[in-house]
């Protein structure tokens, strides 16, 4: 009897053996052919592969004959001179650093290098700057600053356009105003409105004074500065009122985050501190929408208009969405459910909302803070929006932007002592309107002088958010070279003094507790 061996499916022998009683493995002991889906069989796949292989090899060698063997028409072979092309045996070294350098400029390659240098750069900043006592934010941002023509340029040119070649620039500010947005976002969900309806008459008072005495001093600066520091394009109107913005800004998160790290936050002193903070906020955003339209805006008629979408957006924003947005998320039993759904879903809010208004004429940023403000109070929903979105942007995307603003602040164009005067002028005067207007004013609620300097000096703080406010102004053309590296430097000396003053005055680790 002829014994046949079987196939499988491709064609190829298989071998079927099974193990007998006596537990040796033999021809005689193998399955009946028929009995194929409970045997053990052993196929050899790495045949096909092998096979495949070959096929393409062969498809690839014949493609390649006719094209390998075209001749160059003489006018291309005269025209571009033939280099002879250097050989890894023959350069060594050399080759491979050339092809390797050559590897890293293309567009992909810088973005990777300069999102590992500044993320790395802020970190490290940040933290030495904690270790002395001061907000890393503030670290970060003299980070960015290093990175900068003020000290890298200074120091190594050739390292600094290797690092930031004009071409990268754009990409890098664009990635750095999204993480600016999502900023922006988190920032107006920590505004709590119905906290602010509840407080004292002091709060209401001292946020108002820090609002209105600096920028009157503002603007009246701006009769001084506008002839030396003005763009030649730019009217007084605008600068004048940036100026008065630039100095009444309070930065919010910064000023948190001061507050939580030296336990601050629940006394009653840190509580009017936060009161007043989101009311200058608020109120500085607004009359930002306002300088923005004028700016932008040709003539009156068109100002206008901006303005009169711009009144409408905020109105639908908080009579229209916010209340469909509560309804929306109280009728979800648990907002934490479906989390990629729901960070997406707001993240797509968020830009929209950005995108209206940057269509409207105002800026992208007060979109953002708006969806922020209009976000539910549900429990847990902007705890957990915070943590998805902040993390990702604080880490990743902020840095970005604390490098944009160093490679744009240029410390050298303050070359005379008239341009350091001025400098020192604008510092002044921002410290006093701040911190003067807000201590005199707490003073006059009932509250201490201990407690009314240091409201005075929190209420001094800028920080990041000062640096968003120049950023626009310096993409609008209303600011200057000099003039953004001088406003600049009052936000950074004004934040750094926040700290030591604080200590100066012993106010520390919950010294009062909230006072109904």
């Amino acid at each position: 009897m002829q014994m046949t061996q079987p196939r499988c499916g491709c064609g190829l022998f298989v071998y079927r053996p099974q193990r007998s009683r006596s537990g040796n493995v033999g021809l005689k002991d193998a399955a009946p052919l028929g009995q194929t889906a409970r045997c053990q069989t052993i196929h050899y796949p790495n045949f096909r592969l092998l096979i495949c292989i070959v096929w393409i090899w062969l498809i690839l060698s014949a493609g390649s004959r006719p094209y390998s063997a075209r001749p160059v028409p003489a006018s291309s072979a005269e025209s571009a001179p033939v280099s002879p092309s250097p050989t890894p045996s023959a350069s060594g070294r050399s080759y491979a650093s050339r092809v390797f350098r050559e590897n890293l400029r293309n567009s992909l390659s810088i973005l990777l290098l300069q999102l590992v240098v500044i993320i790395v750069t802020t970190r490290l900043v940040g933290k030495l700057f904690l270790r002395i006592g001061q907000p890393p934010v503030l670290g970060e941002i003299v980070a960015g600053i290093v990175l900068g023509p003020s000290l890298l340029g200074l120091l190594s040119p050739e390292t600094m356009a290797f690092l930031f070649p004009a071409s990268s620039m754009e990409t890098l500010k664009l990635l750095s105003q999204i993480g600016v947005v999502l900023f922006m976002f988190v920032v107006g969900m920590e505004l709590d409105v119905q906290h602010l309806r509840k407080k004292a008459y002091a709060a209401i008072m001292v946020s108002h004074a820090s609002i209105i005495v600096p920028f009157f001093l503002g603007t009246a600066l701006s009769l001084l500065l506008y002839s030396s520091l003005a763009p030649a394009k730019t009217s007084f109107i605008p600068f004048a009122l940036f100026i008065g913005i630039a100095m009444s800004i309070t930065a919010f998160p910064v000023l948190a985050r001061i507050l939580e790290d030296r336990r601050m936050s629940q006394t009653y002193l840190g509580s009017i501190a936060l009161t007043c903070a989101a009311v200058d906020d608020v109120t500085a955003w607004c009359v930002l929408a306002l300088v923005i339209a004028v700016a932008q805006s040709g003539s009156a008629a068109s100002s206008l208009l901006t303005i009169t979408f711009a009144l409408c957006f905020i109105f639908v924003m908080l009579l229209v969405i916010k209340p469909q947005l509560a309804r929306l998320f109280a009728a979800r039993r648990d907002p934490a459910q479906r989390t990629r759904g729901l960070v997406a879903g707001v993240l797509a809010f968020v830009l929209a909302c950005a995108l209206l208004t940057e269509a409207i004429g105002i800026h992208a940023l007060f979109g953002a803070f708006l969806a922020g403000v209009v976000m539910p109070s549900t429990a847990g929903l902007r705890v957990l929006l915070k943590e998805k979105l902040e993390t990702f942007s604080a880490a990743a995307l902020l840095p970005l932007f604390f490098a944009f603003t160093g490679l744009r602040m240029q410390i050298s164009l303050l070359n005379d002592w008239h341009s350091w005067v001025m400098c020192a002028v604008i510092i002044v005067v921002a410290i006093a309107g701040k911190l003067g207007a807000s201590m005199i004013m707490a003073r006059w609620t009932g509250m201490n002088w201990r407690d009314s300097f240091s409201l005075g000096v929190l209420m001094n703080t800028r920080g990041l958010v000062e640096l968003i406010v120049l950023n626009i102004g310096y993409d609008l053309g209303i600011l200057s070279a000099r003039a953004f590296a001088m406003l600049v430097l009052m936000a950074l000396v004004t934040t750094f003094m926040t700290g030591p003053l604080l200590s100066l005055v012993r106010v520390d680790r919950g010294d009062d507790p909230v006072r109904a």
